[in-house]
């Protein structure tokens, strides 16, 4: 590894699992940063904590945060500064999906999905836009989806909401310059990952794998290694952009 962001402090929100906050915890560290992960399932976040440490031989700082929570929020940024010093990149990794038509989706249904997936991220963003703008540094990488840009059935909230994400990375970009912070976007298709396969059903996986220009999912390294570029100084001309991981965009 080259040293990407040594002695960078990187907060990763949902980064229990094998997933993509996990795979981006761990590039992350392997580049010479210092974790901080957090997660609403506590066990897992401490498993996830141990697998790091196991991995990298550096403890990471684990934080249990429900995102949905303004003041568990608020906490989890304020325990990251106090414990680490300070936040030099935030990513942006909570979200979740469903499968619902519009005609039968509760008002419920949408709001969960909308919440976790959008407003989480301006809960978190804002929380630690207050840390970084008076160091007038920083670097915010969110996960959007192409999902905000393609058509597909049964997921108009969570197509929404990563629309949203790619507009509010936009908008929050152009706040922040003037401090020099940046905030730019990744955008997955399909990173296969343990958990996907036990929720989405084999039928759609294989019609979403088929539309991929390689005919086979990404793996959560591979949108991990497009995270650390944004987090990193190779990218720092960018702001208010959404990369594509994927040939699925616009």
């Amino acid at each position: 590894m080259s040293g990407m962001l040594t002695g960078k402090v990187v907060l990763v929100t949902a980064a229990a699992g094998a997933g993509l906050g996990y795979a981006t915890a761990l590039k992350c560290a392997q580049e010479g940063a210092r974790p901080v992960i957090s997660d609403i399932h506590e066990r897992r976040l401490n498993e996830a904590a141990e697998r790091l440490a196991e991995a990298t031989g550096a403890e990471p700082i684990a934080i249990p945060c429900d995102v949905s929570d303004t003041a568990q929020v608020d906490s989890l940024v304020e325990q990251a500064v106090e414990r680490a010093g300070h936040i030099d990149v935030l990513v942006n990794n909570a979200g979740m999906g469903g499968d619902q038509t519009v005609v039968d989706m509760t008002d419920a249904e949408w709001d969960r999905v909308i919440d976790i997936s959008l407003t989480s991220v301006f809960r978190v963003t804002r929380a630690v836009l207050r840390h970084m703008l008076p160091r007038e540094s920083g670097v915010i990488v969110n996960l959007a989806s192409v999902s905000g840009w393609r058509a597909q059935e049964r997921q108009a909230h969570y197509a929404a909401a990563k629309a949203g994400v790619m507009a509010f990375t936009r908008c929050v970009a152009m706040e922040a310059a003037p401090a020099g912070i940046r905030v730019n976007a990744v955008a997955p298709s399909l990173a296969m990952h343990p958990f996907l396969e036990k929720t989405v059903s084999a039928e759609l996986l294989k019609e979403l794998t088929a539309k991929e220009a390689f005919g086979r999912a990404a793996s959560p390294e591979e949108v991990a290694n497009v995270v650390l570029f944004l987090a990193s100084d190779l990218s720092s001309y960018m702001t208010g952009e959404v990369v594509s991981v994927s040939n699925q965009h616009p």
